[in-house]
């Protein structure tokens, strides 16, 4: 992988480590469920005119746009309405990888290596720290809300690799087209009309709020998620995907300068035990002849990912 290639990885794990920050600052001006709605209505039109719909099975397009785009920011963006610490959300969203594996070894009787299960297994403990500390500091309800949205990308995960999609891009984008109407209903149903109403009116929070909202799709979506999805075409997944566990780090250090977020040291030590075992499970020896996810052979589709915020 050439070193303009991983600085390309690089910058896109910023993108997203950053993108945290202005999902915080929007939900200081709509609710979440709205949000949700909105994220994805702006790229959904666009898609819907401009786009071809990528020639792949309907329910693997379903279960990407349920799955990455609906489930897993409903309860994102819920769990950081609600307490949870933007950079630590960053980091728990990092549940998906080890959801990804269970989920295809269960669903789909996907291989596991001795070297999966043993990052499942630290970065499995990295979140129980994560959770027993978030526990003693009252908000356990904010991190379960945020872990059930890395199952929710897990899913995504799961369907996408499995739509073997020629354009992968159209497919990212059509995914899009997914979580908009029910995320309308859900948010006029919950968060109702008054909310919504009030979201729109002017107020000290609107700029901050649509700026977050025009990085979110614009930066974190757009050009993040299609300089990723260029790299994923030219190099195997086992060699770009470990430049994702990147994100929780800009993540937390994000959260300490900008938002005063404090990381306590059990939270610390979670947060290492996670980010090393899900790299750890990302890698492939390096040693071993004609190795799965190596320049030699190809990673198998049930490996790639689609990463984002």
């Amino acid at each position: 992988m050439p070193i303009s290639h991983r600085l390309l990885a690089v910058s896109v794990a910023v993108m997203w480590g950053l993108n945290f920050i202005a999902i915080d600052a929007s939900l200081g001006q709509f609710p979440p469920f709205l949000l949700v709605a909105l994220r994805f209505a702006i790229i959904a039109v666009p898609t819907v005119l401009l786009v071809p719909r990528p020639q792949v099975p309907l329910r693997w397009l379903l279960g990407y746009g349920i799955g990455f785009g609906t489930l897993q920011f409903l309860f994102l963006y819920w769990g950081m309405a609600v307490g949870m610490p933007t950079g630590l959300a960053s980091l728990v969203l990092q549940s998906s990888a080890p959801f990804t594996v269970l989920l295809g070894a269960v669903a789909f009787r996907d291989r596991v290596t001795a070297r999966q299960l043993a990052g499942l297994g630290a970065a499995t403990l990295g979140l129980a720290v994560v959770g027993w500390s978030q526990a003693h500091a009252a908000a356990l309800a904010p991190f379960l809300l945020v872990l059930a949205g890395g199952f929710g990308w897990a899913i995504g995960n799961v369907s996408n690799a499995r739509a073997k999609a020629p354009n992968p891009l159209h497919l990212t984008l059509w995914m899009s087209v997914v979580p908009p109407v029910p995320m309308f209903v859900l948010s006029l149903v919950v968060e109702g009309p008054g909310a919504i109403t009030a979201a729109f009116a002017p107020g000290p929070h609107m700029v901050p709020a649509l700026v977050g909202l025009a990085y979110t799709v614009l930066i974190g979506t757009v050009v993040g998620s299609g300089v990723w999805t260029w790299l994923m075409t030219r190099h195997p997944a086992g060699v770009v995907a470990p430049f994702s566990m990147l994100v929780p780090v800009v993540g937390l250090s994000a959260s300490a300068v900008l938002l005063g977020e404090e990381i306590a040291v059990p939270t610390a030590i979670g947060a290492a035990l996670v980010i090393g075992g899900v790299l750890w499970g990302a890698l492939r020896k390096a040693t071993a002849p004609a190795l799965v996810g190596t320049e030699e052979t190809p990673a198998p589709p049930s490996t790639r990912e689609t990463v984002g915020s």
